[in-house]
């Protein structure tokens, strides 16, 4: 059931429950790549130009640029022209607190999955 707060919200604004399903599912759609999570992960520790995160991610400035604006579109990061350059930064208002959250329950709830799942490889390997 989606929050009542969120729902009444967005009614006033015209959206139905199935288009608020559908801004979830591209909100998490969003967290799912591997190359925004690490351009996300990137960004935690400050803001960055494209040339920045392409020699630290050792990946292509196009799929940096094609990752960079869905997250900029979702809000998950912003951008200012500094001189020729353009750096991102994480927003801090939302997104850096969320993805800390993120962290907290992995490490709780999540993580020994994926070690479960490395010695059940190690064992059948």
């Amino acid at each position: 059931m989606i929050n009542k707060n969120i729902l009444n919200t967005c009614h006033t604004a015209g959206f139905s429950e199935s288009d608020i399903y559908g801004a979830y599912k591209i909100f998490f759609s969003t967290l799912v790549s591997y190359p925004r999570l690490r351009i996300i992960n990137l960004l935690r520790k400050g803001r960055k130009n494209v040339y920045e995160i392409c020699a630290e991610l050792k990946i292509d400035q196009t799929a940096i640029s094609h990752n960079l604006a869905r997250l900029r579109a979702c809000g998950f990061v912003s951008s200012e022209v500094e001189g020729k350059f353009r750096y991102y930064q994480l927003n801090d208002k939302t997104i850096k607190p969320l993805i800390d959250i993120i962290d907290k329950h992995m490490a709780q709830y999540c993580i020994h999955i994926l070690h479960n799942l490395n010695d059940g490889a190690e064992k059948n390997g």
